[in-house]
């Protein structure tokens, strides 16, 4: 397949995952493809707020916009029909996500037959400061 088709294709298949999926239309997630990367795009809204003083991301946001940020890349990688699920994730909150638009990059570490090893960093207005970063096992779908 040519580059342009695969391009293609792999697009194809990151839109079919954000439609897919009720929680990325809730959290209003979008992606971008760029070549072989991903980034995962978490425009501000209010609703998303978890305190109000700050203001700032409710760290379950935050959470589920990793997740989803791993998800999405493997749909992008790992084609199925059907969503790959969650084994287990550990979330590092580095410091407040601020009311403000957030990004995400995800990067495979591992892709095995059942299993990936998924690492992914979120930042606002720099990637050197990260907000908050997941590692995570997924079980990959078999269609």
């Amino acid at each position: 397949m040519s580059d342009a088709a695969t391009q293609k294709n792999a697009a194809e298949q990151l839109e079919a995952f954000l439609q897919r999926v009720p929680y990325v239309r809730f959290l209003g997630m979008r992606a971008e493809l760029a070549g072989d990367e991903m980034t995962a795009i978490l425009p501000f809204q209010p609703h998303l707020v978890g305190n109000t003083h700050i203001p700032a991301l409710h760290g379950g946001v935050i959470g589920a916009f990793l997740e989803m940020t791993a998800l999405a890349q493997l749909s992008v990688t790992q084609a199925s029909t059907r969503v790959h699920k969650t084994i287990d994730v550990t979330i590092e909150y580095l410091r407040p996500g601020r009311a403000m638009t957030t990004y995400a990059r995800a990067d495979l570490r591992k892709v095995g037959r059942r299993v990936a090893n998924v690492h992914v960093e979120a930042w606002q207005e720099a990637r050197s400061a990260p907000v908050a970063a997941l590692r995570g096992h997924f079980l990959l779908a078999g269609d």
